[in-house]
């Protein structure tokens, strides 16, 4: 009977094939001895009979010609240097003392190296209970839809058993995108006690370490220590804030961040710090705990291993930087961008933070809303707070719309610092000054109004003139982009009309002007060019740049200098105002207007002035943003401008 061949046998079965045959052979194949269990490689019939072997025989089958030659080395050791060697008890007790010894070192080292990277790598984080951040889905305000994708997110960390029965995995990471104040670490200490599930807050600037490996380290005793609290509760929450610190994008340098110039064991690691984040956040399928580890190698545990559901929360508000591994499924499975919140968000924000303090009854919320267009949470309930503080020293019990009020200028526009010994001629220049910006803010700019005219130093500004948009505008045609350029050139165009000569005053509205008609022409397409210096990244103009930059100021310079010569009453009456008063509320000017006939906007058809088309790059900055529009006289920009 003919014996059947083995896998491995092809090559030899092939080289007898080709041999000249013989007469044995013509009877059959010569049967061939099979080697012994032991010294051949596992085939497929012992895998399925008794499974693959352990790592233990593995590692067995793969060192055993190294250990034997360890052991010869040892015995020639002790056999020419060892004096007196011989098979008596002096041999055997050299040879029992040096090992002692070396088992001494051996263990000290260990000790002493183990209790330097454990207190290294313990990193600064809080871990809280199911329910302890004292945060739930009613404290966040000001974004519902934020709050419905959340709740998704909850939903399947209750029931991550149920999910992965119908087939689906849980969620491993999710991304809170938005600018600083939205509420993101608030919305991830709100998801973990919803979902009763421990929380862990970490900064990921507290990874970093001069010593090379630390960061890692700290990565691993993190989420290790996560895998184990959700094989506890089911699972577990690890929120990262400011993730953009470790995770820039490796392809342009970034993720090495943290890296240092000595390399070896200092320095260097942003890299590779990088790399443990994305291998811990989506880990292969091994055993965590050392018990499952220990019956797998015994291999008394068979079949494929689970991963703790451990969910990854990160916050930042730099995404572009961000590795492109880092944002891939399976990682960030979902990006929430949490933005600051729109009219009503911030009517219910208000309304949150004034029921934690007493209030005025009449406290016009819709006016305050409406006067906090861009702010976020945390300015919103910064802004609370300190109209508080101006109740409490004004001898009030509760907080009015006007305590409000201030502490909304104070936070926008900085401390109120009047100069009281600042002479007549200088108050007369900044009178004039602020008056041009505000006849043409009255004039071009009919969606926007008044809130306040003074020369009163706040911050760095020494007077200002601020308007409010009337609703929450997201967008902007040619001719209202021109027509803040020409407001913000109208104290230029009033110190030449009225006083006869430049002033230092205007550095912020020169910059915010050339900024504008830049972006106007580079970026927006709003000049006969649909060409877009912003796709190159080009931010420094050129020569001809320049002068198409110069002839659209010098054009809106002209025609706002028209309008401040034909409103000169309005504009003389303003800045005696200012004089007399030092500052002029917004109802003060309306009523200055109407009692010269004046309405808001009258202007706003002179405001786009059409320009010869060319491709121009922006400057430096971007467009500024649509909420309160304040221009200021002085050497430096108004301070905290939203």
């Amino acid at each position: 009977m003919a014996l059947r061949p083995e896998p491995g046998m092809a090559e030899d079965t092939q080289d007898e094939a080709q041999q000249v045959e013989s007469p044995q052979q013509a009877e059959g194949p010569r049967p061939r001895r099979r080697r012994p269990r032991w010294a051949r490689e596992p085939q497929v019939e012992d895998l399925e009979d008794h499974g693959p072997p352990s790592w233990a025989v593995r590692k067995l089958r793969r060192s055993w010609g190294w250990l034997v030659l360890i052991g010869l080395l040892l015995a020639a050791y002790f056999m020419l240097f060892v004096p007196n060697y011989g098979w008596g008890g002096s041999a055997l007790s050299t040879l029992l003392g040096l090992g002692a010894q070396l088992l001494f070192a051996a263990f000290f080292l260990i000790i002493q190296f183990g209790a330097l990277f454990w207190f290294l790598g313990r990193a600064r984080v809080y871990w809280l209970g199911p329910g302890e951040t004292g945060v739930t889905f009613k404290d966040y305000r000001g974004n519902r839809e934020v709050l419905d994708l959340a709740d998704r997110v909850v939903i399947l960390l209750r029931g991550v058993k149920k999910f992965k029965h119908m087939g689906g995995e849980a969620p491993k990471g999710v991304l809170l995108v938005g600018p600083p104040g939205t509420g993101k670490s608030y919305l991830a200490q709100a998801i973990a006690t919803e979902a009763q599930v421990p929380f862990c807050y970490a900064s990921a600037p507290s990874f970093q370490n001069m010593f090379f490996g630390v960061g890692n380290l700290r990565v691993m005793m993190i989420y290790a220590a996560a895998r184990k609290k959700a094989r506890e509760f089911g699972a577990a929450i690890v929120f990262i804030d400011e993730i953009d610190a470790i995770g820039m994008s490796r392809s342009a340098g970034g993720g090495m961040g943290g890296a240092g110039m000595m390399g070896g064991m200092f320095g260097g690691g942003g890299m590779g710090l990088l790399n443990e984040l994305l291998l811990q956040m989506d880990p292969p399928n091994v055993e965590h705990g050392w018990l499952p580890r220990l019956l797998r190698t015994l291999g008394l545990r068979r079949g494929r291993a689970k991963n703790d559901p451990v969910l990854t929360i990160g916050a930042t508000n730099l995404p572009e930087v961000l590795d492109q591994a880092l944002l891939r499924p399976g990682r960030f499975d979902h990006k929430i961008t949490v933005d600051a919140p729109d009219l009503d968000g911030r009517k219910d924000v208000l309304g949150f933070y004034l029921e934690k303090v007493q209030h005025d009854a009449d406290f016009p919320v819709d006016r305050a809303a409406a006067d906090t267009i861009g702010y976020t949470p945390a300015m919103i309930r910064h802004v609370v707070n300190e109209g508080v503080v101006y109740a409490h020293f004004s001898g009030r019990d509760s907080v009015g719309y006007e305590d409000f009020t201030r502490a909304r200028e104070g936070y926008e526009w900085g401390l109120r610092q009047p100069i009281r010994t600042m002479s007549l001629e200088d108050r007369r220049r900044l009178a004039y000054h602020e008056a041009g910006h505000a006849v043409a803010q009255y004039l071009l700019l009919p969606s926007d109004r008044m809130i306040k005219v003074t020369i009163i130093r706040h911050g760095q500004a020494l007077g200002l003139a601020a308007t409010k948009p009337l609703e929450e505008r997201y967008t902007r045609s040619r001719d209202e982009i021109f027509a803040e350029i020409q407001c913000a050139l109208a104290s230029r165009a009033a110190e030449e009309l009225f006083l006869g000569q430049k002033l230092s005053g205007v550095v912020q509205d020169l910059t915010d002007a050339t900024r504008l008609a830049a972006a106007a022409i580079g970026w927006l397409g709003m000049d006969g060019s649909l060409y877009s210096a912003r796709a190159f990244g080009e931010m420094v103009p050129d020569a001809h740049t320049k002068r198409r930059i110069e002839r659209i100021l010098d054009e809106q310079l002209t025609s706002v200098k028209g309008l401040l010569a034909s409103h000169r009453t309005f504009v003389h009456q303003v800045a005696e105002g200012l004089l007399d008063r030092h500052e002029l509320s917004g109802d003060e000017v309306d009523t200055i207007a109407a009692r010269l006939g004046i309405r808001p906007g009258m202007g706003a058809t002179t405001a786009g002035v059409a320009v010869a088309s060319a491709a121009v790059a922006p400057a430096a900055g971007t467009l500024p943003v649509m909420g309160s529009r304040t221009e200021g006289s002085g050497e430096g920009p108004p301070a905290n401008q939203p």
